[in-house]
């Protein structure tokens, strides 16, 4: 087996590796160190916790010169939580060679961000919005930025900053080498490669939290009234670590939050209702391990990459199997086991069982103290399961026109803010949001769109009205 060693990595990035207690290198991190170590672009296909921030992090935190003052590396993250997460990890991969690493993010104080930047930097990691606002006041100059990463690169398709990405990667030198990271592959992200890559190398790894070996799958079948109490059995019987219990929508996480809480247990919510601060408090908490049960949206819990989490629980069953992969995903981390019990009533059953089509496993009931080995699911027709958008991007999607657009103060996320409180869907469902100056376009999954024209049409975006109809042509 590979180690670090044989990566040609410095003998500080090494020896910051074995502080943080790193053994050898996962799937991503072999096959991706070497290729950018050599100077190639990369294109990395992989799920989060899979490892990719090192694969990328340590040959850029390699490149940088600690004695210049310039910013020399840019890695670009869809939100905060993520941001957040991966200046951690820099830092530490860092530590020993006195790499600077700044994070800029929107909901912080941007005079301190800049001061930070005024100081010094030699790597700055940011969401899209603020690094875009901190370029427009003349405070992050990227002339130096020899080295560019796009993390996450779908989710910047989902919340609509795509078209921000590509201003400032323009404002990069035309030398640079850049790496992108994406869940999935849809074809936008493919285009903004094709641009903006030269002759990128493609690294794909499967998600390793999907191996039988890792993650046990079950399913409970339990009326809606009775579901509650059929969550604090599984709770008080299974007595996770740290569980994420996943709701659909905003308000059934702070519903649900409420009633476990008054029930006595240690729990709190994460949704997008929530103040930045009160976020942050929930994270820290949970991240350091003081909290043993976290309920989220899905939106909420992106950038939740943490690897205590010894059970996911979906309250509510999710929208698409790709979800389902996504949710599963927090559990079952290399080299731990994880548990995921999935609640559900009779009429979800054609969606359960297009799930477990999906991920190849099927869900065995579960029980209190019940343990499976995965059982490979026999292929059924697919015409009766619900569609999904799967993971190149080649789903069955349609595509919307609404009104309103640029001259009404409406941005990508408003629209997709104002269809999910609507409907209940998770962000990941609204696609390729594009807006012009009078309308804007975007894509939902053919299976969701009698949902979406009924629930989303009137909703509000800043005051006006939205107003949806299929795209014609």
């Amino acid at each position: 087996m590979t180690t670090f060693a044989e990566l040609n990595l410095a003998p500080d990035i090494l020896a910051a590796i074995r502080d943080v207690g790193y053994e050898q290198p996962s799937p991503i991190q072999e096959q991706t160190i070497p290729l950018l170590l050599e100077g190639r672009d990369v294109m990395g296909q992989a799920q989060t916790g899979s490892g990719k921030t090192a694969a990328f992090g340590l040959p850029l935190l390699q490149y940088v010169d600690p004695s210049e003052n310039e910013v020399q590396a840019l890695v670009l993250t869809p939100t905060r939580e993520l941001c957040i997460q991966v200046t951690q990890a820099l830092r530490a991969y860092g530590a020993r060679k006195g790499v600077d690493v700044v994070a800029v993010f929107g909901g912080a104080p941007i005079r301190s961000q800049q001061a930070q930047l005024r100081a010094g930097g030699q790597v700055v990691v940011g969401t899209v919005g603020r690094v875009k606002d901190l370029i427009s006041r003349h405070s992050l100059m990227l002339h130096a930025a020899r080295f560019v990463v796009l993390d996450e690169a779908d989710e910047m398709l989902d919340l609509g900053f795509l078209e921000d990405v590509e201003k400032i990667l323009a404002l990069t030198p035309g030398s640079r080498q850049t790496a992108l990271f994406s869940a999935t592959m849809p074809g936008e992200i493919r285009r903004l490669a094709e641009q903006y890559l030269l002759d990128p190398v493609t690294v794909k790894v499967k998600n390793p939290t999907l191996t039988v070996d890792t993650v046990e799958q079950f399913g409970l079948e339990a009326k809606g009234p009775e579901k509650v109490e059929a969550l604090v059995k599984i709770l008080e019987s299974e007595r996770p670590e740290q569980a994420i219990v996943f709701v659909r929508t905003k308000i059934r996480c702070e519903q649900l939050f409420r009633t476990l809480r008054d029930k006595g247990m240690d729990v709190r919510a994460l949704h997008g209702d929530m103040t930045q601060g009160a976020r942050d408090g929930v994270m820290i908490s949970f991240k350091s391990g003081r909290l043993p049960v976290l309920v989220a949206t899905d939106v909420a819990a992106r950038g939740l990459d943490i690897s205590g989490v010894t059970h996911v629980i979906n309250y509510d069953v999710p929208t698409s199997p790709d979800v389902y992969v996504h949710r599963i995903g927090r559990t079952g981390r290399v080299g731990r086991s994880g548990r995921a019990i999935t609640m559900y009533e009779s009429r979800q059953k054609r969606d359960m069982e297009a799930i477990e089509r999906h991920t190849g496993v099927a869900m065995a009931p579960w029980a209190p103290g019940a343990h499976v080995a995965a059982l490979p699911v026999t292929p059924k027709p697919r015409r009766h399961s619900k569609p999904h958008v799967p993971a190149d991007g080649d789903g069955r999607v349609v595509k919307l026109i609404a009104a309103g657009g640029r001259a009404e103060g409406i941005e990508p996320r408003d629209v997709i803010q104002a269809i999910t409180a609507a409907t209940g869907l998770d962000g990941e469902a609204v696609r390729n949001v594009r807006v012009l100056e009078r309308f804007a376009f975007l894509e939902v999954p053919e299976a969701e769109l009698d949902r979406v024209l009924e629930h989303a049409n009137g909703a509000d975006v800043r005051g006006h009205e939205l107003r949806l109809e299929l795209a014609r042509g």
